[in-house]
């Protein structure tokens, strides 16, 4: 029997998380200073949606349109992530297998998956986390345990 990778030690812990009361505004700029691409929502601890910088992209006006920059700027100030968001994402355990959680990921089509524990968002997998650990495996960096292995 083998020892299975698991989310636990491979995760983004801790995940930067955002209020469900938080603004579109404060996404972008979190967006922005971070570099990721999905934020879980919380309402306190509890994990409530998830926003990826796609779902910003699909309710921004297009300033094509005949809008003006206070108009635009209005539509960001004041929109809740909870009305973008999409809301109860699908999650992970941190003893959740590696395995299992890249399967989920790729069975659904998701960059992230939250990872919560007792209730609380403890962290996130996302498709970067899990590209990192092929690259580990591929280059010899990290090897699946066996049984003889951990004797």
């Amino acid at each position: 029997m083998s020892e299975e990778f698991l989310v636990r030690d491979f995760m983004s812990a801790p995940a930067t998380s955002l209020s469900q009361n938080a603004s579109l505004l404060d996404a972008v700029l979190t967006f922005r200073r971070t570099q990721y691409r999905h934020l879980p929502i919380v309402d306190g601890e509890t994990l409530v949606g998830i926003l990826s910088e796609r779902d910003v992209q699909r309710v921004a006006p297009s300033m094509l349109t005949r809008i003006t920059q206070e108009e635009y700027n209005d539509i960001f100030q004041n929109t809740p992530i909870k009305r973008v968001m999409t809301p109860n994402p699908l999650i992970i355990t941190p003893t959740t297998p590696l395995r299992d959680a890249a399967a989920l990921m790729n069975g659904n089509k998701v960059g992230c998956l939250p990872v919560v524990e007792g209730g609380r968002l403890v962290g996130i997998l996302t498709v970067i986390d899990v590209l990192a650990v092929l690259v580990r495996v591929l280059s010899g960096d990290i090897a699946q345990k066996s049984s003889a292995q951990s004797r």
